[in-house]
């Protein structure tokens, strides 16, 4: 996996780590087990455990989503880079027009001035021209770079909407008090992790 398509992910990402610091209330009229109860019964506290990372590589939507933004990033590039090759190629013609010039100035090779100003013009002309293409390329780059930004934006949020909402479902009943990403833990206890749930249930809702 290069470079880009970790950024990605890490945007992706950035947009449901909070997810996993949610507190949940319980039901009316349901019991909230005390922490000390819960101990000395050798219980399960009403804490579970998410790896962010995992659901980012295993949910479905999460890697088309992915592979998506990594798309559309590639066709950016593909587009910015032939423009910017034809521009530079237009830039450097333009360059070897001028220095002919000079050339032609210093050897007197002109037979009369308006020849001479008449190609200077055709210069001054063409190098206003290349000032515009110069422009309409970063306005190019920076439209890409919105329209990136945007869809960003978009599948992020329609990440964090879906696996919010299951965690919500997943929790109706108040039975979870806290949930967090197990990613940023630095000791993790056996029988709190429920990504492989969520990730199944994330697929097969998706699927439907």
């Amino acid at each position: 996996m290069n470079k880009t398509q970790n950024v990605i992910n890490s945007i992706l990402a950035t947009g449901i780590v909070a997810l996993f610091v949610i507190f949940f209330t319980v039901k009316p009229g349901a019991k909230k087990p005390a922490v000390q109860e819960v101990e000395a019964s050798g219980e399960l506290l009403p804490i579970a455990l998410v790896n962010t990372d995992s659901i980012l590589t295993h949910y479905t939507f999460a890697v088309e989503a992915s592979d998506k933004l990594m798309s559309q990033y590639e066709q950016s590039m593909v587009q910015l880079d032939t423009k910017a090759k034809a521009f530079q190629k237009e830039y450097e013609t333009f360059q070897q027009d001028v220095v002919n010039f000079q050339k032609k100035v210093e050897a007197g090779a002109f037979l009369s001035r308006e020849r001479m100003d008449g190609e200077q013009s055709k210069l001054a002309k063409k190098e206003q021209e290349l000032m515009a293409k110069q422009q309409d390329l970063e306005n190019l780059r920076q439209k890409l770079s919105s329209e990136l930004m945007n869809n960003q934006a978009a599948l992020t949020q329609q990440l964090s909407d879906s696996v919010q909402a299951y965690l919500r479902e997943y929790n109706a009943d108040g039975h979870i008090h806290l949930i967090l990403n197990d990613a940023v833990l630095m000791n993790k206890v056996a029988g709190y992790d429920i990504t492989d749930e969520v990730i199944e249930a994330l697929n097969a809702r998706y699927v439907k």
